[in-house]
């Protein structure tokens, strides 16, 4: 694994973690009645909190795009799940908590089932899978299922539906990840030109903007303790399916290796569960739904 890779990895994924908790800040605060509507985004980029918390998540996407550049996504997802790690450190700046025995248990977790996944796997790039089937068939899978969890999480938006929500945006956000990896491909072989004559990058903005609505709807109807950990989960198992499934990605697959991997990911589960269950996570409820806009903090 390439130093330059692993910065700018964990570079993303510090400016996503500390996005994601100044979003949720600011969105907790918005009208109920802007569930899953684009009318959310109006509301809250009134917020200056929430802007801030945009402006870091675009920049960890571009660094986490560049990372992309010159790793497999394979590699690159898991280190990107240590954005938990992040916003567990802003949060507790917030609430003062301390770490504890919790704390230290999901950080040795995570950090552990990544290491764990990346050294046993020794993630390596290929060339992309030829066939277009085993392509669509993997993100319409993870589309359809995101959809599924929508629709879902919409009739249980105050019980289960954030969860539910954030899973789904972690998905969408997986193959958006791959799909910026291809996009990236393509400006690199064809210029801007080559770029925009794909369907590509259209499809990472359809996507971005659709993730947002189910994040943002998500972090206002739950806290980060319930929204996030699922969020965080989904994207990197999403994102190494793709990686694997269609863009060339090659795993170790002796049984040694195998085991290792599931191990390790299954820890890097175990470790944001236990994480996003911290008392330092902000745990207040998103207050009822005001007879005026959202206003600005």
């Amino acid at each position: 694994m390439s130093v330059p890779v692993l910065v700018l990895a964990l570079s993303a994924a510090c400016c996503l973690g500390f996005g994601f908790v100044l979003q949720q800040n600011a969105a907790q605060r918005a009208p109920l009645s802007d569930f899953l509507s684009l009318r959310l985004l109006a509301d809250l980029m009134k917020v200056p909190r929430w802007l801030g918390g945009i402006a870091l998540m675009v920049a960890g996407m571009a660094l986490g795009a560049a990372a992309l550049g010159q790793g497999e996504l394979s590699l690159v997802e898991p280190l990107l799940a240590t954005n938990l790690l992040f916003a567990l450190a802003l949060s507790r700046r917030q609430t003062r908590q301390p770490l504890g025995r919790q704390g230290w248990a999901g950080l040795l977790l995570l950090g552990g089932g990544v290491t764990a996944f990346i050294v046993a796997g020794q993630p390596q790039g290929g060339a992309a899978t030829a066939d277009p089937v085993r392509q669509w068939l993997i993100m319409g899978t993870m589309s359809g299922l995101a959809l599924l969890l929508t629709a879902r999480g919409r009739r249980s938006r105050l019980g289960s539906g954030p969860v539910l929500l954030a899973l789904a945006a972690g998905l969408l956000y997986g193959v958006q990840d791959a799909l910026t990896r291809v996009s990236g491909q393509r400006f690199s072989e064809g210029g801007l030109a080559g770029l925009l004559t794909g369907w590509q990058p259209y499809a990472v903005v359809a996507l971005g903007v659709t993730g947002l609505v189910l994040v943002q709807s998500a972090f206002e109807t739950a806290s980060l303790r319930k929204s996030l950990p699922a969020l965080t989960a989904a994207q990197p198992l999403a994102g190494i399916i793709c990686g694997v499934g269609f863009l060339g990605d090659r795993l170790r697959t002796d049984a040694v290796a195998l085991t290792w991997e599931t191990g390790g990911l299954l820890a890097v589960v175990a470790g944001i569960v236990l994480l996003g269950l911290h008392p330092a996570m902000p745990h207040g409820t998103p207050a009822p739904a005001p007879a005026v806009r959202l206003q600005t903090q």
